[in-house]
């Protein structure tokens, strides 16, 4: 019975030592729920401009 604590205390030890050498930045907070899955909203970016906004662009890179 001693063995299989001893066994456990090394294996936890190790685990931690192989973990903290990594960074030590792990987040064990469970689940992350992100409502974007993931991916941020690009419609916004992907507008065409309208055409005053873009004489006026034209005209400022002139």
């Amino acid at each position: 019975m001693w063995k299989l604590v001893l066994g456990f205390i090394v294996f936890a030890g190790l685990a931690l030592f192989v973990l903290m050498r990594s960074g030590g930045n792990i987040d064990m907070t469970g689940e992350k729920h992100d409502v974007t899955g993931g991916h941020a909203d690009t419609s916004a970016s992907a507008a065409p401009l309208s055409p005053a906004a873009s004489e006026a662009a034209s005209s400022a890179s002139q």
